[in-house]
């Protein structure tokens, strides 16, 4: 029976488990853990293919316990009926370890179905999810557990991997590969961290090559063809999407240009092109504001543009945007100062309007329609002192005046006009 390579080199041990260095190294937390033979209730948290179902398996073997696994997008409360069923039984002398599979596929309902048997110690729940635990697995089971994040994993790692899969098909067909200069660093950067990703990459890879005598040529040209699109994720429903969109307001804001076109490259690359125009508006106003008032109908003129275009063209208005916002001044005094009022209109603060600043009303009383209101545009540089905020806010500031140039300028204008120091 067919078994597919990154299962034939799924690691035995953690030591051979590759790029989770942070929990899994010498003296690391997870690894005292497993040595120590105790094990908690525990959630692995992180993208595909970094290892989590491979250490679950690993920690079954060494503590002598009992595996079930199962994939929470298909199973069933009644599944989890079934190994509960197998408990204090010859079946599962010493307990039973269960590996949830994508957790976050179960509802609020099953996950409270597992808290009776994790917390007599009866069943031991390592839960895996690539989605962020806090958002989607509920607080009875997230108290019970120790969470653990694997990170995704880094190309120098992801080839050492792609070697060993090269060696492994080397000596069970007994012929010697010799990889195009680049070939094998191609597929260990274009996995995208996902180290099944790379092995089905080598296997293909290795399947197709026509072999002469003892050698088999692996080419970059194929190997860019068995890799296609990169692995990077960005699903709208997923965590690594926001993940994606945060990263690129991040690096604009930061200012730097080469992370900007980075993120954006990556949104745009995984088809996210109406998402990065949205978060590109976002920016302009958030965060280059009054530094630089123009940005914003540039960047919704390179918005329109791009989706005008579409694909790849849309690429080229976008570019300009993202490295012209990450090489503006920057200000985000204009939304603190009515995020810093709407605090205020939330607590009830404001009371009734200045009377003159109301519309025109016949006063009940007086029959007057003269409400005292200065027009401005009668008075020297058209400004004249005279109360705007309600009388419980008189005094209050919400607006600060940011320290780039083109505010600064306004501040000196303003404190001119009206005698200020």
């Amino acid at each position: 029976m067919y078994q597919p390579l990154a299962d034939l080199l799924r690691p035995q041990s953690l030591d051979d488990v590759f790029g989770q260095e942070h929990i899994l190294g010498e003296k690391a937390i997870l690894r005292r853990l497993v040595e120590s033979g105790k094990v908690p209730n525990m959630i692995f948290y992180g993208p595909s293919g970094t290892g989590k179902t491979t250490v679950a398996n690993i920690i079954a073997k060494q503590t002598n316990r009992t595996l079930y696994q199962l994939n929470a997008t298909t199973a069933s409360t009644a599944d989890i009926k079934n190994i509960v069923a197998q408990l204090d039984t010859f079946m599962a002398p010493n307990g039973v370890l269960l590996y949830l599979d994508e957790i976050q596929s179960f509802n609020k309902k099953q996950q409270q179905s597992l808290l009776e048997y994790i917390e007599n110690g009866k069943i031991t729940l390592i839960a895996s999810t690539t989605e962020n635990p806090y958002f989607y697995v509920f607080n009875a089971i997230l108290s019970r557990s120790t969470v653990f994040e694997f990170k995704q994993i880094s190309a120098e790692a992801a080839l050492k991997a792609v070697k060993r899969a090269v060696a492994f098909l080397e000596e069970r067909t007994a012929l010697q590969a010799k990889p195009e200069d680049g070939a094998l660093e191609y597929i260990a950067g274009a996995c995208g961290g996902d180290l099944r990703k790379a092995m089905n990459a080598v296997e293909v890879l290795f399947s197709a090559a026509i072999p002469q005598g003892d050698t088999i040529a692996l080419s970059l040209e194929d190997a860019k063809s068995v890799t296609q699109k990169s692995a990077m994720r960005a699903d709208r429903d997923g965590d690594n999407y926001y993940d994606l969109l945060s990263a690129l307001q991040k690096s604009i804001r930061g200012s730097d240009p080469d992370a900007a076109v980075h993120y954006l490259a990556r949104l745009l690359e995984v088809g996210q092109l109406q998402s990065a125009c949205r978060r590109l508006m976002v920016i302009a106003a958030e965060d280059v504001g009054l530094a630089y008032p123009m940005i914003i109908p540039i960047v919704k003129s390179c918005v329109d543009m791009a989706l005008m275009l579409g694909m790849p063209e849309a690429r080229i208005p976008l570019g300009d945007a993202a490295v012209l916002m990450a090489t503006s001044p920057k200000s985000n005094t204009g939304h603190v100062a009515l995020d810093a009022a709407l605090a205020d209109v939330r607590k009830g603060k404001g009371g009734d309007f200045p009377r003159h600043l109301q519309n025109v009303h016949v006063d009940t009383y007086t029959q007057e329609r003269e409400q005292g209101y200065l027009y401005p545009h009668n008075f020297p540089n058209r400004w004249v002192k005279q109360q705007y905020l309600p009388d419980e806010l008189v005094g209050t500031q919400y607006y600060t005046y940011g320290d780039n140039k083109l505010e600064q300028a306004a501040k000196q204008y303003w404190a001119a006009i009206k005698g200020e120091k």
